[in-house]
C-alpha cells in the first residue's frame, strides 16, 4: 500500500536509462573485439611501391565520403524535423523499473486520419469536423491525440510520458521545442474533441467567456484557491494543525472480510451504528467502529435469491440510499441490464429486515424513468422523518415524497404499488444529458452530465442553474460536493477534475456558485491523474469511476481526502495539497495544473467501490476516518496512521 515504486518521474539520463539500446552497442563492441583477436596475422609483407598503386587508384576515382556526424546522441540530423528521443518504460511498478531507449533519434508529427482507413492525410483543405488527429512517433507509434494516452508533461526535462499499448516517453532536444510540442498536442485534443478548430472564436464559443480561465490557465486568477480555506496556505512551509503531511502518513490494513452470499454491488455506509454491503441476493449488515467496518450481522435475503419485482426490473439493485435515521433503504434497480434506468424501486425496513414497498416513478399520471436518486442534503439520512429525496434522469431533476399531500389521496399504481409524489422539479426539453447528482449540507444540488458540463442548482429552484460550468469534453459519470458547497469533484473515465466554486460578488462578500451567478473570474479547474505507468498498470479496466470526498456532516468541518476506483486500484489524495498553488507537482506545468501526487490501495480484484466512512470515526491518533474499499467478493478496511 502507498505510492508508486515507479521510476517514470526520475530525469531521464543515457547513461543510466539507455538499457536494451546501449547493451546491444557493448555487446556488438565486445564481439568486434572478439573477433579481432581472432584474426589470424598476416606476416606477408607489402612493397611501398604497392601501396602507392592503390593510393593512386583511389583518388583517381574522386570517391566522397559524409562528413562524421556529431557524437552528441541528441544532436539530430539537420534534415530531421520533429527530431526526439523515444524511451519505453519497463519493470512496471517494482524496484527493478527503468527506462530504455527505444529509438535513439526519432522524429513525431500530427496528423489527420479520414475514416478506418491507414492512409495520413494532410490537414490542408481538410474540414475541422472530417477525421481526428493522430499521433506519429517513427513507426512504432501512432495514436489517436485524447486523454486516453494519459499525457503528462515534464517541463524541466523537456520531456513527456504517455500510454499506448506501454508507457513511452519523448525526450526533446531544445525548450521551444518541447513547447511547440505541448501546444499542438492540446490543439489537436481540442479539435479532436469539440470539432472544430483550436481558433480563439472557437474557444469562446466553447468555453464562453466567463471561463476563458479555463482554456487560458496563465490567465486564471487563482487567488480564490488561496483564500476558501480561510488562509490555511497563507503560512508557506507550516502545516495546518491535524492536517499531517502525505510523508508522515499510511494506510493499515484493519480488517479484511468476505461477504456473505458474494456478488457485491453497491456500498451503502452508515454514519450511525451500521453500514450496508447490496449484493444480488440480499443485503448484509455490519458494524461500524473507528477502525473500520467488520462482523457477521444481519443478512437479508431476497425472496428467491433477487429483489422481486411486479415491473419487469432486472432485480439486482444497483443504487442503495439510506433514510429515515438509517432504518430503512431505498433500492433502485435498473430496467435492463446494462442501463441505469428504472421507473421504480424498493423500500427495504432495515429493523424487520423485509421490503415493506414498492414505489412507482410518475409525473401527471404517466410513468416515468429515474437513472439516480440522492439524499435531499448531505447527512438527510439521519433524520429519522425524511420521507423525501431526489431524483434524476437524462433531462429530468426532481424531488420525491413518499407521503400523502393535504387533500390528495395518494394513487396507486394498477400493479399494487403506490405512486411517489413529484413535488417539485423540472423536466427539460432536450440536450441535458444529465447522468449525476449530489448535494451539500444545505440542499443545494450538483449536476453532472455526458457532454462534461457540470451545473450547479441552489436549494430552491431546480428550473435554472446558477452555474453551468463548461467541462472539458469528457463525460462526468459521478460527482461529488464538499458540505459547504465550496469544492466539487466531478469523475471522467481518465481523470477527476476539482473545481472551485468560490467568488465575490458585487458587494464584495464571498458566496458560492449555487448562490448567484459566479461572473468573469471564474478560477481554472485542477486535474487530478495517474501518471502514465500507473494507468498502464492499473489494466484494461483503467477507468476512474465513483470519485469521492471524504465524509463530513458538520458545518465548519473540512474534507481532508479525495478518493476514486480505476480497476484494480483505491487511489487517494490528500485534499490540501491538491488546493496547495505552491504544490511542487504544479511547477513548470503548461496548461491546467494537475495532481500526480497520490497513495495507491492494490486489491486482486476490481474494485466495485472506495469510500471514507464518516467524520465521527476518526480517532486521536488517526484524525482521518478509515477507508472502505468493496471488492465483488470482500470488503476491507483501512486507517490511516500518523507513522513515519
Amino acid at each position: 500500500m502507498g505510492g508508486s515504486h515507479s521510476r517514470e518521474g526520475l530525469e531521464l539520463s543515457d547513461s543510466e536509462y539507455s538499457g536494451e539500446d546501449e547493451s546491444e552497442e557493448e555487446g556488438s563492441s565486445e564481439n568486434y573485439a572478439d573477433a579481432e583477436d581472432h584474426i589470424p596475422k598476416r606476416t606477408t609483407q607489402v612493397s611501398a611501391e604497392t601501396l602507392d598503386t592503390i593510393d593512386s587508384r583511389l583518388q583517381s576515382l574522386k570517391l566522397k565520403y559524409p562528413k562524421q556526424p556529431s557524437s552528441s546522441p541528441l544532436t539530430p540530423n539537420a534534415k530531421l524535423k520533429n527530431a526526439v528521443k523515444l524511451y519505453l518504460h519497463i519493470g512496471g511498478n517494482t524496484p527493478k523499473a527503468k527506462w530504455v531507449v527505444s529509438e535513439k533519434m526519432t522524429f513525431y508529427k500530427f496528423v489527420k486520419k479520414i475514416g478506418n482507413d491507414d492512409g495520413d492525410e494532410d490537414d490542408e483543405g481538410l474540414d475541422s469536423r472530417e477525421g481526428f488527429w493522430v499521433l506519429k512517433v517513427g513507426e512504432k507509434i501512432k495514436a489517436r491525440v485524447s486523454t486516453d494516452l494519459q499525457m503528462k508533461f515534464f517541463g524541466d526535462q523537456r520531456r513527456v510520458d504517455f500510454v499506448d499499448g506501454g508507457v513511452w516517453a519523448l525526450k526533446f532536444l531544445k525548450d521551444e521545442e518541447y513547447r511547440n510540442f505541448v501546444t499542438e498536442f492540446q490543439d489537436c485534443l481540442f479539435e479532436n474533441v469539440y470539432g472544430l478548430r483550436p481558433t480563439e472564436e472557437n474557444k469562446m464559443k466553447i468555453y464562453g467567456k466567463d471561463f476563458m480561465g479555463w482554456a487560458k490557465p496563465e490567465q486564471s486568477d487563482d487567488s480564490m484557491w488561496e483564500d476558501a480555506d480561510y488562509g490555511v496556505w497563507k503560512s508557506p512551509g507550516k502545516t495546518p494543525d491535524g492536517l499531517p503531511e502525505r510523508g508522515n502518513q499510511d494506510l493499515l490494513e484493519e480488517f479484511e472480510e468476505a461477504a456473505t452470499g458474494g456478488g457485491i454491488q453497491s456500498l451503502a455506509l452508515g454514519a450511525l451504528d451500521n453500514s450496508f454491503l447490496v449484493s444480488s441476493s440480499g443485503v448484509q449488515v455490519v458494524k461500524n467502529f473507528s477502525h473500520g467496518i467488520h462482523g457477521k450481522g444481519v443478512h437479508v435475503k431476497f425472496d428467491d435469491g433477487k429483489l422481486g419485482s411486479t415491473s419487469g426490473h432486472s432485480g439486482t439493485p444497483k443504487k442503495a440510499l439510506l433514510m429515515r435515521g438509517e432504518t430503512n433503504m431505498m433500492l433502485m434497480s435498473p430496467l435492463k441490464v446494462g442501463k441505469p434506468h428504472s421507473t421504480g424501486l424498493h423500500q427495504l425496513d432495515i429493523e424487520t429486515g423485509k421490503i415493506v414497498t414498492e414505489w412507482k416513478f410518475e409525473k401527471d399520471g404517466t410513468e416515468i424513468t429515474m437513472k439516480d436518486i440522492t439524499s435531499d442534503a448531505k447527512g438527510s439520512q439521519l433524520d429519522p422523518s425524511e420521507s423525501t429525496f431526489l431524483g434524476l434522469d437524462d433531462n429530468r431533476l426532481c424531488q420525491w415524497d413518499m407521503r400523502e399531500k393535504k387533500g390528495m389521496v395518494q394513487k396507486i399504481a394498477s400493479a399494487g404499488s403506490p405512486v411517489l409524489h413529484w413535488t417539485q422539479g423540472h423536466q427539460f426539453s432536450r440536450g441535458t444529458n444529465f447522468h449525476c447528482f449530489a448535494t451539500t449540507g444545505d440542499g443545494s444540488i450538483v449536476v453532472g452530465s455526458l457532454d462534461g458540463k457540470i451545473r450547479l442548482y441552489s436549494k430552491t429552484s431546480m428550473r435554472q442553474a446558477k452555474t453551468a460550468f463548461p467541462g472539458l469534453g469528457s463525460p462526468i459519470t459521478s460527482v461529488d460536493v464538499t458540505y459547504d458547497g465550496k469544492w466539487v469533484l466531478g469523475t471522467t473515465d481518465t481523470y477527476l477534475i476539482l473545481i472551485c466554486t468560490l467568488f465575490t460578488d458585487k458587494d464584495g462578500k464571498a458566496k458560492t456558485g449555487f448562490g448567484g451567478r459566479m461572473g468573469n473570474k471564474i478560477p481554472a479547474p485542477r486535474l487530478l491523474k495517474l501518471t502514465p505507468v500507473d494507468a498502464h498498470m492499473a489494466g484494461s479496466d483503467n477507468k476512474f469511476h465513483a470519485g469521492h470526498f471524504s465524509w463530513v456532516t458538520e458545518s465548519g468541518k473540512q474534507e481532508r481526502h479525495l478518493v476514486a476506483t480505476v480497476g484494480k486500484f483505491s487511489v487517494i489524495w490528500n485534499f490540501q495539497q491538491v488546493k496547495n498553488s505552491a504544490h511542487h507537482c504544479y511547477r513548470n506545468q503548461q496548461g491546467l495544473k494537475s495532481c500526480y501526487c497520490y497513495k495507491i490501495v492494490l486489491k486482486d480484484e476490481s474494485i466495485i467501490e472506495s469510500r471514507f466512512m464518516h467524520d465521527k470515526f476518526a480517532v486521536s491518533n488517526s484524525p482521518d476516518a478509515p477507508l472502505v474499499v468493496a471488492t465483488p467478493m470482500k470488503v476491507t478496511s483501512f486507517s490511516m496512521s500518523g507513522k513515519k
